[in-house]
């Protein structure tokens, strides 16, 4: 079986971000496609997996296609019963489903005010009624997963789960408009921000793209509220390494990370390890 998953603009699809942790973080494999927000509908670039008309969407090599995050996430599941998407405890299993689906379908104005946007930072944010109550309705729920699943980690449910990926754009939009809930809530928004996978979405939003202005809001800016990136920028060679560290192939383009100069393959791979090195591990194994 494999996966062809269609995606949106990392710095501000967030049901995109859902997608791909599905597989990032449970080591599905898929192909990424992007759509590019620029280019047209999302509806008429997805025309070869109709009916779909939103990412993401996946499409598999049986002809099954899925345009609906928490679809995608039960057809995963069922696929690849052991991979872990879900708590393997029933009482949890059913709670981080309960979750997920809450925020599938609810906290409409965390939504439409604070859209996600993990290129710009806001000292602070919209502060409404409505956002307010949203904002104690997740320290509830987010409090109670953990004391009913017993969890000692930072994720709801103990492992990272399903539930923990359908709320990784809700941590991004909490932390990107710096906005108020509690110590406990807060804890669970950083862990979001520090994870290798969600750091390398960022990363890939970071190196393309563009910046579009509609997700922009007029609040006082910030710096990202996530681990400051090492230094890094392009360079000259010669590398430390002798071929890419994700493709094995040859060195074109290079990176000064941390003073230690890095070969890709391509400037692709340079650009997303130059946005945050630390991201990756086959960089960091170089270092």
């Amino acid at each position: 079986m494999t996966y062809e998953l269609f995606l949106g603009d990392p710095s501000y699809s967030s049901w995109s971000l859902r997608g791909w942790l599905l597989f990032e973080r449970f080591g599905i494999a898929m192909t990424p496609t992007w759509v590019d927000f620029l280019a047209g509908s999302v509806a008429e670039q997805l025309q070869e997996c109709a009916p779909a008309r939103t990412v993401p969407c996946l499409r598999m090599s049986d002809g099954a296609i899925l345009w609906d995050s928490l679809a995608i996430a039960e057809e995963l599941a069922s696929r690849h019963p052991d991979a872990g998407i879900w708590p393997s405890d029933p009482e949890a299993r059913a709670t981080a489903r309960s979750l997920a689906a809450e925020m599938h379908s609810g906290f409409m104005a965390l939504r439409n005010d604070c859209p996600m946007n993990l290129r710009t930072g806001y000292a602070h944010g919209p502060s409404s009624d409505a956002l307010l109550a949203e904002l104690r309705r997740l320290e509830v729920i987010w409090e109670y997963a953990k004391a009913q699943s017993g969890s000692q980690t930072p994720w709801l449910f103990g492992p990272f789960s399903a539930a923990d990926a359908f709320f990784a754009p809700v941590a991004a939009r909490i932390a990107g408009y710096n906005l108020p809930v509690s110590d406990n809530a807060q804890a669970y928004v950083a862990a979001h921000l520090g994870d290798g996978a969600f750091r390398r979405w960022r990363a890939i939003g970071q190196s393309r793209g563009t910046t579009l202005p509609w997700y922009e809001r007029p609040y006082p800016l910030q710096a990202w509220p996530g681990p400051v990136p090492l230094h890094a920028k392009a360079s000259t060679g010669p590398s430390i390494n002798a071929t890419c560290p994700f493709s094995s192939g040859p060195i074109t383009h290079f990176a000064d990370i941390d003073g230690k100069i890095v070969g890709f393959c391509n400037s692709g791979c340079r650009d997303k390890v130059i946005a945050d090195p630390q991201a990756w591990p086959q960089v960091t194994a170089l270092l």
